[in-house]
Formats: structure tokens, sequence, C-alpha cells
């Protein structure tokens, strides 16, 4: 494969836009990433990219994220490749320069089935529409051929569902058992599979595939399942709902699997799966040996008369974020993001996070 030559890079610095930069590289042969393409829900999204966002989850977090959008952990990943920070779609104006720097799709509150309850909540196949209304306006833009070299060979889809699947169930659950998550869980690995298999058939070839955190540990659930919350409980003294984790990891090792399966079919695409469960389990048993001094609580929220709201306000964050694993009642602060990040790039802190190769040698690859 050839390099561009010396009169492209001087074009290039020059003032090119982006696109014509990217169409640059094709006429000389290159190949290497231009853009990350988010689908996801709370794991990827701080509320930007969801109408209506403090109606629909007013009693969860109106600030799910600690700080800006960039501190979570797509995006920590957009950074290390070198990638820019991708663009909620609701934001984006559908022009290819914006469209081939990446796009978050997800959403807060997004489920891999639809929600009967709050169908104005996004769905995994709302997201797969979304993501075809791109390749299309791509293809009109700068041609089907150029487009879809693109897709296939400049990007990478990072995928991340499931958390607000088995929050919604959990929830629901807290007065009675759940005989049904075994079953939940094939279901939803297959329609996680299925829109694998509609991105390839799209010209995707380069996917990073999230498991879901420990939501057991979550602190919404330590307190619906050990009473209430005190003050700086941290490493073993964390005793997390055992029955929650054990379906989470159901899932993700069926997803895991699933995940092999179709690497063995589709023989050009190159998918590596993520498993954020053990390195947040680790950080949570340990949280001394990462800096962390509180492993229990949360960062922002409050429990009041036994029930626990998420952060409602910045006024209600504590003095020291990095002090805590959990930011609100769910998702994990910047500290933790970034340890994982860390991991999942490169395996050297926390080994095997991505398998079967970590996402630094998945963005180098041809």
């Amino acid at each position: 494969m050839g390099r561009r030559s010396k009169v492209e890079e001087e074009r290039a610095g020059q003032g090119w836009g982006y696109l014509a930069t990217i169409v640059s590289d094709y006429v000389s042969g290159m190949s290497n990433m231009k853009a990350m393409y988010v689908m996801g829900d709370s794991t990827v999204d701080c509320g930007e990219n969801t109408l209506f966002f403090p109606y629909l989850l007013r009693n969860l977090s109106l600030h799910p994220c600690e700080g800006p959008p960039t501190s979570i952990l797509p995006h920590l990943l957009a950074k290390k490749i070198g990638l820019p920070y991708p663009v909620p779609f609701y934001s984006q104006n559908g022009s290819s320069e914006v469209l081939t720097r990446g796009v978050n799709l997800g959403s807060t509150g997004a489920t891999i089935l639809s929600n009967p309850t709050n169908p104005l909540l996004q769905s995994l196949n709302q997201q797969l529409r979304q993501a075809f209304e791109i390749f299309q306006l791509l293809q009109l833009e700068i041609g089907q051929e150029t487009a879809n070299e693109f897709i296939k060979s400049s990007t990478i889809f990072y995928i991340s569902f499931g958390k607000d699947d088995y929050m919604d169930l959990f929830k629901s659950a807290d007065k009675g058992p759940v005989s049904d998550a075994e079953k939940l869980s094939r279901i939803l690995v297959d329609q996680m599979a299925n829109a694998i298999q509609y991105l390839y058939d799209s010209s995707v070839r380069k996917f990073v595939v999230m498991g879901i955190l420990p939501l057991g540990c979550a602190p919404r659930f330590l307190q619906s399942r050990n009473g209430s919350i005190g003050d700086g409980h941290v490493g073993g003294d964390v005793v997390c709902a055992a029955d929650i984790n054990n379906f989470v990891l159901e899932y993700n090792s069926f997803l895991e699997q699933r995940i092999v399966r179709l690497g063995m079919k589709l023989l050009d695409a190159r998918l590596i799966f993520c498993d954020v469960y053990r390195p947040m389990m680790e950080i949570i048993n340990n949280p001394n040996t990462y800096g962390i001094k509180n492993a229990r609580n949360v960062c922002c929220g409050e429990s009041m008369d036994n029930e626990m709201r998420g952060c409602m306000s910045m006024n209600m964050a504590c003095e020291d974020p990095s002090n805590y694993v959990w930011w609100d009642l769910y998702n994990p602060g910047q500290v933790v993001s970034s340890l994982i990040a860390d991991a999942a790039w490169s395996g050297e802190l926390l080994p095997d996070v991505c398998r079967p190769t970590p996402v630094q040698n998945l963005a180098s690859s041809m």
C-alpha cells in the first residue's frame, strides 16, 4: 500500500476539507481509521442525544455523566485512536464532511428491544435505521463505491447495549423474583447478532462490542437489596446483588460466544468483545489499588426515605468525584471509565478485557 506523496501532504496542509483528504487517501491507496460510529444506551450518551431527555428520565439522573460527554468510554477510545469526537446524531447536518467524521447514534435509555411502556425511548432497531440513513446520505453525496469503501476500510462501529434492558427488568422485579432473565438474555443476544449481520451487509467490517457492567454492584441495586447505604464502605465491604450479576454474566457469556461464531462466519470482518464486567469488579473489590476511596456510594445523588434519586443537579455532586467508583445510580465516574479505556486500548493495566485483541490492534489493522 502506497503512502501519500509529498505534494499530496502539502495540499492537505494547505487547507483541504476533511472529505477531500479521504478521497485523496483512497486515490493513493491508504486505508486507515477515519471515524468511529457509536450505537448504544446510557453507556454512550450523556443525554445530549436523547429527545425530551429531562422529561423521559427525570427519575434517574439529569446529569448521568461526570463532566463532558468526551469523558465516557467510547469517546476516550476514539481519542486514543486519534479520531474526532463522534457528533450526536441529532446535532449533525447531514453533510458528508460531518458524517465522515463519525456519529454517535446512542441514546440514554435505549434498549435492544422496543420499550412498550415508553415508545419515545430508542431501540437498537431505531439506531440501525439511523445508521442506514447515514450510509445512504454518504452514497448520495460521495458516490456509492467511495461510500462503501469508506465504511468498509475506514470506520469502527462501537456497540454497547443491554444495560438499560436489564435495568428495566430488575427495577420492576424489586418486589419479586426474576424468572425470565435467561430467556431474555438469549433473545437480546440474537438481536445483537442480527444487528451486526445487517451492518456487515452494509460494508461495516470492524466492530467493538461491549458487555454489560456489574449492575448488581450499582448503588441503585445495592440499596434495594442491602438496605440503607452508609458512608465510606470500600473494597470487600461492598456486597453486590449476586442474582443480578449472575444474569449479567450470563448475557455477557452468550454475547461473547456469539461474537466468536460471527467472527468465524464473517471471514473479512474483525470483531472484538470487550468485557467491562471484569475490570469493574477488580476496581470495586480493590479500589485503593486504583486511588479510589469509595466503591459503594454515589458521588451525585441521594437517598430519600429508602428511595434513591439520581444526579438531578450538579450541586448534589460530592466534593471529589475521583474518590468514587460510581458517579450516579448506574454509571461509573470518569476515573473508572479512563481505567477501563486504558485496559481496552492496550490490555496492559488489566489484560484480556477486549478479546481476542485490544482495540489498539483492531484500529491499526488493515
